[in-house]
């Protein structure tokens, strides 16, 4: 383990990810990191899951979105001194295997946040998605006033100085478009790194295409109005 990972947490929140978490869970704590799952209030076995398969847990009573369980999680990593997060969904869609890499290019970048770039390669991602990915991006790259490829990635990683220096007022899965837009407007410096992704789970997304785009939307609007 290297002094790098000792001061890196691996967040995932998680709903209802009771068939895979566990795995998600084994693989980050194999390449030698500690794991916090933040349970989003799963209606499955996600909390005994997950703990078993070797992760601190931290469970909402209720389902109150991504954002709120990725605060959740930074909360914890800054009040037990972790340096860096690194944050991975729970439905086995990122590989464990490149979350060193992917802390390690902080260093090798000289950068503040690292987003794990799917699109240099995404020709298995469903088309809609890529289409919708490019255009958010482009507008995100507007906003916070540095290009990103693929503002959506939810696999990053991101310095605690950072976390404790932007204000994250969205809760669901609009705080991952936040976080980019308002810690480049702070002018930190945000790199990417091309990642693999991993579909065809068989499972339903738990994104719901009209509410998450009008929530977006709503996140723009607000930005473009604000300093």
């Amino acid at each position: 383990m290297t002094d790098t990972d000792l001061k890196t947490l691996v967040i995932i929140p998680a709903y209802n990810e009771e068939s895979r978490i566990h795995r998600v869970v084994n693989g980050a704590a194999a390449e030698g990191f500690d794991v916090l799952v933040v349970n989003d209030g799963s209606e499955d076995g996600t909390e005994v899951a997950a703990k078993d398969g070797g992760a601190e847990v931290i469970s909402l009573e209720q389902n109150q979105g991504k954002g709120t369980a990725l605060k959740k999680g930074f909360e914890y990593a800054i009040q037990k001194g972790y340096s860096t997060v690194a944050i991975m969904d729970g439905d086995g869609q990122h590989k464990a295997s490149e979350l060193a890499d992917l802390v390690a290019a902080l260093d090798r970048e000289k950068c503040d946040i690292v987003v794990g770039n799917r699109m240099n390669n995404a020709s298995n991602m469903p088309f809609i998605r890529r289409m919708t990915n490019k255009t958010t991006s482009r507008i995100i790259s507007w906003l916070a006033r540095t290009r990103i490829s693929d503002s959506q990635s939810g696999f990053r990683a991101v310095r605690t100085d950072v976390l404790k220096n932007i204000t994250l007022t969205t809760s669901r899965y609009d705080t991952e478009s936040e976080m980019l837009i308002l810690a480049g407007r702070k002018k930190y410096i945000i790199r990417e790194i091309p990642v693999s992704t991993i579909y065809g789970t068989g499972e339903k997304s738990s994104i719901r295409p009209f509410i998450d785009a009008a929530r977006f939307i709503k996140l723009v609007i607000r930005c473009l109005f604000s300093r």
